[in-house]
């Protein structure tokens, strides 16, 4: 254990009941532990980073011999299906605004007409998306 009593008197004055250098010689090795766990992290990480770059370095080839249509026919479907559902919205919009339009027009509501009327518009231009997407070039 050491020599108990005064501590080294270049280190600490202070009666002290153990030795400065047991106390030195715990930190060392809570030291040490401590280190080993971030060698053992540091190493961790070196493999994972060394796979990863591993991975990237190993190309598979790829033909597709089907042609492009293979690749664009599922995005032209998907354009399509959500053309349709932007149609459907707009029809039921649509009919709403109508309804809208009516009652504000049985009441003499000229600000719920102006409302409704825009969104007899709106309804109309999502039912017809198609043909203005056809009109503007894009489909």
């Amino acid at each position: 254990m050491g020599t108990r009593g005064y501590a080294h008197a270049w280190r600490v004055s202070i009666n002290l009941p153990f030795c400065v250098c047991e106390l030195q010689n715990r930190r060392i090795c809570i030291d040490m532990k401590v280190l080993k766990r971030e060698n053992v992290k540091k190493r961790i990480a070196q493999a994972v980073s060394g796979a990863a770059a591993a991975s990237l370095f190993f190309v598979q080839p790829v033909m597709a011999s089907a042609g492009v249509d293979s690749v664009t026919q599922p995005l032209s479907n998907l354009k399509t299906l959500v053309i349709s559902i932007i149609g459907a919205v707009g029809v039921i919009i649509l009919a709403k605004n109508v309804m809208e339009f009516a009652q504000a027009y049985q009441q003499q509501d000229s600000s719920s007409m102006n409302s409704a009327i825009k969104g007899i518009v709106a309804g109309l231009i999502m039912a017809a998306i198609s043909s203005v997407l056809a009109f503007l070039g894009i489909s």
